[in-house]
């Protein structure tokens, strides 16, 4: 029974768990850093500071070496806006969702009222569904709300109402607020109100009283809840490709748009930076995380 010890079939089994989940991740960081210009075979690595071909037939120096898509990234203006759009949409609507669904979980959790069953059910809707629907629905929505308010107000030009950057955002807030109540709402299950009975019994009112006792100890579940709305919007594709419009492609979008057209080591320069990025910030939040607890 000693907790130290594991058997060779839990060690090969756990072996082949992330080997199966982080080989892919390997192979697109390593073609990251491949010769070819063509990312269908391995060409070799860039192993030094010479020439490339970069358009078939021009032959310019690579001052980057073995850095040479990486540094390609940061020259193009469509991926820094892609950037851009990505992560204020993914901070816009994860505060949001976050806000809007720590409030739903607690009337959910302590108050009764007579549409709570269907309230209860309603958040599983957007989680079931599949994507497409989701997204071919929120895209109707605005497209007949837009028409209304652009005929009643005779709105024309630059000031009509279109597709763009806020509707990605009020999508992404739509369908994250379900992960971030049943997160929080989960943590609640085992909250003791005897603690805020004391903080009122001390002559603390109801908003001190949440913000010093309730929300303290609520937190890890806010937190995990923002985590996952965070992550869904960042690598969201189906509701974002149907909501988005002129201005506010994301980084799923145009890296979607590059693989119409060739696959070039600069999309998987792209996807390793990006996966970077993601398990930075993951690893941050998760830090907070442990010391909320």
């Amino acid at each position: 029974m000693n907790p130290y010890r594991r058997s060779l079939f839990i060690k090969i089994a756990t072996v082949l768990v992330y080997a199966f989940l982080y080989t892919p991740i390997i192979v697109l960081i390593v073609f990251a850093f491949n010769s070819s210009r063509t990312n269908v075979l391995f060409g070799g690595f860039i192993t030094q500071f010479g020439p490339l071909v970069m358009d078939g037939s021009t032959v310019v120096q690579s001052p980057c070496g073995p850095f040479h898509w990486f540094c390609e990234l940061g020259k193009n203006a469509e991926v820094m806006n892609a950037t851009k759009n990505t992560l204020t949409i993914a901070i816009i609507s994860t505060l949001s969702s976050v806000v809007i669904g720590t409030m739903a979980a607690l009337a959910l959790q302590r108050y009764s009222f007579k549409l709570k069953p269907f309230s209860q059910l309603s958040l599983y809707i957007p989680i079931v569904i599949p994507e497409i629907v989701m997204g071919i629905g929120i895209l109707v929505l605005f497209s007949q709300v837009f028409t209304f308010l652009n005929g009643a107000f005779n709105l024309a030009g630059d000031s009509r109402l279109t597709l763009g950057l806020p509707t990605v955002i009020v999508s992404h807030i739509a369908f994250s607020i379900p992960f971030v109540t049943l997160v929080v709402q989960a943590r609640l299950q085992g909250f003791d109100k005897s603690y805020e009975e004391a903080a009122m019994d001390l002559g603390a009112n109801e908003l001190t009283t949440f913000w010093r006792v309730t929300f303290p100890m609520i937190l890890p579940g806010v937190l995990s809840g923002g985590l996952l709305a965070f992550t869904l919007s960042l690598d969201d594709f189906v509701i974002t490709f149907f909501t988005t419009g002129p201005g506010s492609t994301t980084l799923p979008i145009y890296v979607y748009g590059l693989l119409r057209r060739i696959i070039t080591p600069q999309v998987n320069a792209l996807s390793a930076v990006w996966v970077l990025v993601i398990f930075s910030i993951v690893l941050l939040i998760q830090k907070l995380q442990s010391r909320a607890a």
